[in-house]
């Protein structure tokens, strides 16, 4: 398996525990990591994204919300809706990520761990934000 893929799926299995659990985010985050042996840089990225993605659900959730205006939010799929998170946190808080990156790394793990029509939705809500953030001055794509 790829690296950050791993490392991406780490951090939905991370994130969807915590909806579970009332366990400590941090404790979540150390516990899946070391079930999927990640090290290095890949440990690193993989609690980053982690942790940014839980301590800015609101945000992250608002913009989702905005974009999914013909859908209630509570009814959208868990992991679609934590797949949306990861991929919004970094085009936001990863440089070194091309938002198209993550955008396709998030309809894989979609249609992956989710439902048939995942990809698509998936596809459609980042790239409507993607099209925000450029517009924005949020994202600078050369």
């Amino acid at each position: 398996m790829r690296g950050r893929r791993q490392a991406r799926e780490c951090v939905l299995k991370a994130l969807y525990a915590q909806e579970f659990t009332e366990e400590q985010m941090e404790t979540v985050v150390e516990n899946t990591m070391e079930r999927e042996e990640l090290s290095g840089d890949l440990y690193a990225f993989c609690r980053d994204l982690t942790l940014k993605t839980h301590v800015n659900a609101d945000k992250l959730d608002a913009m989702i919300k905005e974009k999914s205006e013909h859908w209630e939010f509570k009814r959208i799929a868990v992991i679609d809706r934590l797949v949306l998170r990861m991929a919004i946190c970094e085009m936001l808080h990863f440089d070194d990520i091309p938002p198209k990156v993550s955008i396709s790394e998030a309809i894989e793990i979609a249609k992956e761990y989710s439902t048939d029509n995942s990809g698509s939705f998936v596809n459609g809500i980042l790239d409507s934000i993607l099209n925000d953030l450029k517009n924005e001055g949020r994202i600078f794509l050369e």
